[in-house]
């Protein structure tokens, strides 16, 4: 089985950032440059950078469009999303290189305009960003930049959209995002489980090369690496040679 080792590219008024389990008030800045990040991946190796607009997921609108553009001209597959609510957001993306447009919130609260989008661009061009925290025993969707709760689940969500054609599911167990305390395995063996058709993006928790060789034996399609990678516990090559 393929298997896909995707650097990620968090964006803040124009900068590289990571958020601790998505709280925009413990932030870390790593670099003022992101498209210059995004070579370095790329000539390490990488074939997609995972591009997340932190203002736009809160703002509703695609604040860092032109550096999503930039990485895109430099010939990097580029998979990017924070702040696509309209059919407008997904043809700004489109035209300005995004080779798949990752949906978040609209994919929580707007499911029939996601599946219309599925149908009509092709489901290959979307990612169904489908971040989650336990509560009660439940996987909760939260939304807006994971700053409201939610109240649908993803144990409903992830087979409905498979059911609707859906290819791609990016899964963030949000308490342990930059927390560098391991991946969440058993969340992604469930969703293999609820979801066998679906292409499985883990995220979450990355400590070393032995939680990506982990992550790969769930079945998972591919891992998304953010702060591991930007703190030099490992480099792009080394991930990908796992």
């Amino acid at each position: 089985m393929s298997f896909t080792v995707i650097p990620a590219i968090d964006l803040r008024a124009g900068r590289v950032v990571r958020l601790k389990q998505g709280d925009y008030a413990r932030q870390t800045t790593y670099a003022d440059d992101p498209c210059t990040l995004a070579k370095c991946y790329a000539d390490a190796g990488a074939q997609w950078i995972h591009l997340v607009d932190l203002d736009g997921a809160c703002s509703g609108r695609l604040d860092n469009l032109a550096i999503a553009e930039s990485i895109a001209r430099d010939g990097v597959q580029v998979q990017s999303g924070g702040g696509v609510r309209h059919d407008a957001d997904v043809q700004r993306l489109f035209d300005a290189g995004v080779a798949r447009v990752v949906l978040g919130s609209v994919a929580i609260n707007q499911t029939g305009q996601v599946k219309d989008w599925l149908h009509s661009y092709g489901a290959d061009r979307f990612i169904l960003a489908l971040d989650t925290r336990c509560l009660d025993g439940r996987w909760t969707l939260p939304t807006a930049g994971w700053t409201q709760a939610g109240q649908r689940t993803l144990d409903e969500l992830a087979p409905w959209y498979a059911a609707k054609g859906a290819c791609h599911l990016l899964c963030t167990d949000i308490e342990r995002d930059g927390m560098q305390t391991g991946c969440n395995l058993d969340l992604y063996r469930h969703l293999v489980h609820i979801a066998p058709s679906l292409r499985v993006q883990a995220s979450g928790g990355m400590r070393g090369l032995d939680d990506i060789r982990a992550v790969r034996e769930t079945g998972a399609d591919s891992l998304i690496l953010g702060r591991a990678l930007l703190e030099g516990r490992f480099t792009m090559a080394e991930a990908l040679a796992c």
